[in-house]
C-alpha cells in the first residue's frame, strides 16, 4: 500500500513538472498584452489561420525530443554543425532559434548573435570575427544573422562599399567550401515574409512595451528600404547558393508553421541516430547522524512575495 502511495505521489510530482513545462511554453506563446484591440482585429482578419495550440505543442514537443537525440549524437560523434538564420527583420528567426535551444544543453548548442563590428574588427579580414564562433567537435552553433550582413544590411545601408560587397560575393563561396571541407555541416535558412506581414509585426512591436526593444533604427529603415533589401536578397541567392551550402527558404508568414517546418527540415539534413545510454539510477543519499544543519541568517533569504 505504501509503495502504491509512493507511486501515486511520484505521478503527481511528474504531472506538476509537466504542467510547469507547459506553463513555460505558454509564456512564450502569450499574445501581445498591450496590443490595441483594433490592431488585433486587423491582424486576425488579414493573417491566415494558424495551427491549433494543442496541435502545435504536440508537434513541437516531438521535434524537440528529436533535437535531444541529435544533440546526443553530435556529442557522441564529435560532429560540427553550423546553422545560419537570415531574413528580414521580424521574420521569426529568433522564435525558431528559441524553440530549438529551449530543451538543449547550452554547452552543446549555443547561439551567436554578434553586435556591430568594433573599430578594430572593421580593419580585419571580413570573416575573421566570425571564425572564433564556429563549432568545435561535438557542438551545434546557431547564427542569428551571420557574415551575410555584408550583402544585406551593410550593402543596403551603405556601411560597405560596392567594392567590398563584390569582394564578399567572390570570397564567400570559397569560405563556405573551406568550412565544409573542414568537416562542418553548414546549413543556411532564409525566413521569408511578405511586406504586409512585416508591417503588421512591426506595428505589434510598437504597441507592445515588452517587445519595443526589438525595434532598432535599422529595423525601421528596413521598412523604408523594402525594395532595396529585396534586391540584396536576390543578389545573395544568385551569388551564394552553392551545392556545398545551398539556401533553404522558410515561408514564415505563419510563425508556428515556420518553426515546425524549419526544425523538421533541419533534422532531415543530418543523418543522426539515437545514442544508447546506460540506465540511470539515483544513488542512496549518505546520512551523517552527528551532523546538525545550522540556521542561516534571515537576511540571506529572498523575500517570499508570491
Amino acid at each position: 500500500m505504501n509503495e502504491q502511495n509512493a507511486n501515486l505521489d511520484g505521478m503527481d510530482w511528474l504531472k506538476a513538472e509537466l504542467e510547469d513545462a507547459f506553463d513555460e511554453d505558454f509564456e512564450l506563446e502569450l499574445s501581445e498584452p498591450a496590443l490595441s484591440m483594433e490592431l488585433r482585429k486587423i491582424y486576425k482578419k488579414r493573417h491566415p489561420e494558424t495551427l491549433e495550440r494543442a496541435t502545435y505543442f504536440r508537434s513541437l514537443l516531438k521535434l524537440q525530443a528529436e533535437l535531444i537525440k541529435l544533440q546526443d549524437w553530435v556529442q557522441a560523434t564529435g560532429e560540427k554543425i553550423a546553422v545560419i538564420f537570415e531574413g528580414r527583420d521580424a521574420a521569426g528567426k529568433g522564435g525558431v532559434i528559441k524553440r530549438i535551444t529551449q530543451r538543449l544543453n547550452p554547452r552543446v548548442c549555443r547561439v551567436v548573435a554578434l553586435s556591430k563590428p568594433t573599430e578594430r574588427e572593421r580593419t580585419q579580414w571580413y570573416f575573421q570575427r566570425y571564425v572564433p564562433h564556429l563549432p568545435s567537435g561535438g557542438e551545434i552553433v546557431l547564427f542569428d544573422r551571420s557574415w551575410y550582413n555584408r550583402s544585406g544590411v551593410e550593402r543596403v545601408m551603405g556601411f560597405a562599399t560596392p567594392e567590398q560587397v563584390e569582394q564578399f560575393f567572390q570570397d564567400v563561396p570559397e569560405f563556405e567550401r573551406m568550412l565544409v571541407r573542414s568537416g562542418i555541416r553548414l546549413i543556411k535558412y532564409w525566413f521569408s515574409i511578405t511586406d504586409e506581414e512585416q508591417q503588421l509585426r512591426f506595428l505589434m512591436r510598437i504597441h507592445d512595451p515588452l517587445k519595443q526593444w526589438k525595434l532598432s533604427p535599422m529595423d525601421l529603415q528596413s521598412r523604408v528600404r523594402w525594395e532595396d533589401y529585396t534586391k540584396a536578397k536576390e543578389a545573395t541567392f544568385a551569388r551564394t547558393n552553392i551545392p556545398e551550402s545551398p539556401w533553404f527558404i522558410v515561408e514564415a508568414n505563419d510563425k508556428k508553421r515556420a518553426r515546425l517546418n524549419c526544425i523538421h527540415h533541419l533534422l532531415d539534413q543530418i543523418p543522426y541516430s539515437e545514442v544508447p545510454h546506460e540506465p540511470i539510477s539515483l544513488p542512496d543519499r549518505r546520512f551523517d547522524p552527528n551532523y546538525e544543519r545550522e540556521d542561516l541568517p534571515p537576511e540571506l533569504y529572498v523575500p517570499e512575495r508570491y
